[in-house]
């Protein structure tokens, strides 16, 4: 993982969780996989950030 890649993921999870701060896990895991940021990063991200992920099978976050 590229330390560049921190700004864009806390840009794309912003975006991508909206005025609601919701975000799907099936997203939080194609943003792990797009911006090559470990999953348990975008979790302490979406953490940071207030974001809470929805609508996982798994029990990830």
């Amino acid at each position: 993982m590229a330390e560049g890649n921190i700004p864009r993921l806390i840009e794309t999870l912003k975006a991508k969780a909206g005025v609601e701060k919701r975000l799907r896990c099936a997203v939080a895991f194609k943003i792990a996989r797009d911006l090559d940021v470990p999953l348990a990063e975008v979790g302490r991200t979406c953490n940071e950030l207030g974001i809470k992920v929805v609508g996982c099978q798994l029990g990830c976050f």
